[in-house]
Parts: C-alpha cells; sequence; structure tokens
C-alpha cells in the first residue's frame, strides 16, 4: 500500500488520568510512516481523541499497541463519562486522504477488525461504509445502551459482533471499526447547569430528529465548568457548514434565556469548514480560498517532485 495515505481518529474511554493518557498517546510517536497530529482529552466526556495520519500498515501497527496500553489501564465497568462508550477503545475510524479509495478503506477495516480481535480478544462491530448491516452504520445503533446494555444484550442475534462475541471482553468491552468521510466534532457551549435544556437542543439539530440532514448531537452536561454543551459530529460539513448549525443552535438557546458562551472543534478540521464560517460572519462577497496565501502557496508545490 505505499504511497496511500489516511486518516485515523481513534476515541479512547479515558479523559482523566493524566498517566493513562500519555501512555496511550506514547504509541504513537516516533512511528514511521505515522504522523500525530493531535491529541485532547475531556474530563467531562472521560473521552481522549486522537488524531492521526499515514500509511495504512504504520497506523494499523501503532493502533495495536495504543489499544493494548488502553486495554490494559481501562475498566469499563468502573467507566463514567458524558460520551456514548462500548469499549476502551471506543471507535476507530479510517478516512481516505490520498492514493486511496474509500473501497480500500473499507477492505483495510475489515482486515485490521479481524487482526485486532486475533491479537487482543475485543470483539468488532462495523460501522459506516463498512458496516455489513444495513442499520450498523449508524455508530449511534451499535451504542443502544452503551456499555452496560450491550455486556447483557450482546448474545441477541441482532446485537452480536461482527467479529469475536458474542460476549464482549470482561474489562475493555468492544471496538466499532469502520471507514467513513472526513468528520468534524463541533461543540456548543451555554451558560446554563440544566442539562434538559441541551438535550432540547441536541434534538432540534440532529438529522435523527428532523433537524439538519449529516449532523448527529446531543445534550451533555459539563459539571466541572458549570455549564452544558451540544455536543455534534457534523459528518458532511460541505452538505451543512458549521455557522448554519451555531445560528440555529444560538436561536434555539434564546428560547430559554440561554447564550452561546463559545464553540470547540475536537481534533483536526478541514481548511474549508472553517472558511466558510469566517466568509459567512465577515460577509465577503464572492470569496475564494485562493485568496488565503497559505493555502495558495501550499497550492504552489502540488507538482513538484
Amino acid at each position: 500500500m505505499a504511497g496511500k495515505l489516511i486518516e485515523c481518529v481513534p476515541n479512547f474511554s479515558e479523559g482523566r488520568r493524566q498517566d493513562v493518557i500519555e501512555s496511550i498517546a506514547a504509541n504513537f510517536r516516533g512511528v514511521k510512516g505515522c504522523s500525530l497530529l493531535d491529541y485532547r482529552a475531556d474530563a467531562d466526556h472521560n473521552r481522549l481523541v486522537v488524531s492521526l495520519a499515514g500509511e495504512p500498515e504504520a497506523v494499523t501497527d501503532a493502533l495495536i499497541g495504543a489499544a493494548g496500553t488502553a486495554m490494559a489501564a481501562i475498566d469499563m465497568n468502573a467507566h463514567q463519562g458524558a460520551h456514548p462508550r462500548i469499549g476502551a477503545v471506543d471507535v476507530i475510524p479510517f478516512t481516505p486522504i490520498r492514493g486511496i479509495s474509500m473501497e480500500e478503506c473499507v477492505a483495510l477495516s475489515r482486515a485490521f477488525g479481524e487482526r485486532y480481535f486475533a491479537e487482543l480478544g475485543i470483539p468488532v462491530y462495523f460501522y459506516e461504509e463498512s458496516a455489513k448491516r444495513p442499520e450498523r452504520k449508524r455508530l449511534e445503533v451499535i451504542r443502544k445502551g452503551q456499555y452496560e446494555v450491550l455486556k447483557v444484550e450482546s448474545a441477541a442475534p441482532e446485537r452480536q459482533p461482527d467479529v469475536g462475541g458474542p460476549a464482549l471482553h470482561p474489562t475493555a468491552g468492544a471496538t466499532v471499526i469502520g471507514a467513513r468521510q472526513f468528520l468534524v466534532a463541533f461543540n456548543v457551549n451555554l451558560n446554563t447547569a440544566d442539562e434538559e435544556i441541551a438535550k432540547k437542543i441536541g434534538t432540534f439539530v440532529r438529522a435523527s430528529s428532523g433537524g439538519f440532514c449529516h449532523v448527529k448531537g446531543m445534550g451533555v452536561a459539563l459539571s466541572e465548568r458549570g455549564m452544558t454543551q451540544v455536543s455534534m459530529n457534523i459528518v458532511d460539513y460541505q452538505k451543512n457548514a458549521l455557522y448554519r448549525v451555531l445560528e440555529l443552535i444560538r436561536m434555539e438557546a434564546r428560547r430559554w434565556g440561554v447564550e452561546v458562551v463559545e464553540t470547540e472543534i475536537y481534533g483536526m478540521i478541514p481548511a474549508q469548514a472553517l472558511l466558510d464560517s469566517a466568509a459567512y460572519y465577515l460577509q465577503v462577497k464572492d470569496f475564494d480560498p485562493d485568496q488565503v496565501l497559505e493555502l495558495k502557496l501550499l497550492g504552489m508545490g502540488d507538482g513538484a517532485e
């Protein structure tokens, strides 16, 4: 798979113990062919999000090491956090960047899922483009009830893992693996501690409840900060821009006398997603990304050997 470049954003169920966070991230440092682009943890979500890019073989080798570290340190039976989860390594998505098709990423994810279970003993569910059952394209379907329910229901035919099982790993649970397009993790924080308000707004904004297409959302409490959050995944930022989603949340929040305090972008984001919102708020007429100096300079080198 020489010359192929993928992005991978594994999510780990640990956002509070800094020593565990650093030990997981250490698996991605200094690995030839794999670049650690970003990693950040949230204590309220109790979750670590790592952004990687590199050659498929190097990335998958590093993932096995990181999963082993997480498996040894995280016991799902004791885990608590605001973010839905079913495993110590909760989700591993592969995204094509260059020289590799979505179909190849699907094949990569499925082969990796088999290897993952064989080496670690953690059952695997396939989702998004890699799903083997239509309903499992949606991550929320697989995670229904989270770890606590799934460990009881995984023996049922409709809930059995795609690889391994039917029982989950006794402490590490299960992992969801798949191929998907680029996703923007976008959070909007509100100046209220009333979690019900955030939950209602999350319902209004998400596609499954009649909101924006290509948007997944939920309301969660940020207890340590005394705020609440509308936590979202924008699965197609070109179909629904960040500014459009933010303005709907701002409008709905005002119904309860609540204001937006700040927004968060978790992990990496395409420049175009930010430029679309910048052009909207600045009211730039006929804005062209080629007007951004750094992007233009980068583009000048596209044909270099």
